[in-house]
């Protein structure tokens, strides 16, 4: 469930945006959330998948994300211990906006060639 650093919104006319766009702030979150459409994945295939993120980071933000609502997190008791993490039904929901997020980006790739 949502964590107290989000309980500090106004409710002013943008709050609902804002509290939407600080459960996938940071820099890794929405890309996980992306790979995470593909089904249940393990650590290290995250870790591959997303390119340059640290381990540390990619652990912070799954703890993140997780503490949110919008991932889960399975442990298998076996050796060695093998973790998987998968959307939600509330990460689920963001599908939509991720998809959005990823063909707005597809569509001006110019805007990145220039950075």
């Amino acid at each position: 469930m949502a964590k107290a650093r989000h309980s500090r919104l106004d409710c002013t006319p943008g709050c609902a945006v804002e509290a939407a766009v600080s459960l996938i702030d940071g820099k890794w979150k929405a890309v996980i959330l992306f790979h995470l459409q593909d089904g249940p994945t393990r650590f290290n295939e995250l870790r591959r998948r997303a390119g340059e993120v640290t381990p540390r980071m990619l652990t912070n933000q799954l703890r993140e994300l997780e503490a949110d609502g919008l991932i889960e997190r399975e442990v298998f008791a076996q050796v060695p211990p093998r973790v998987e993490y998968r959307l939600s039904e509330r990460g689920r929901s963001l599908s939509p906006i991720i998809a959005a997020l990823k063909a707005w980006g597809d569509a001006n790739m110019d805007l990145f060639a220039r950075r």
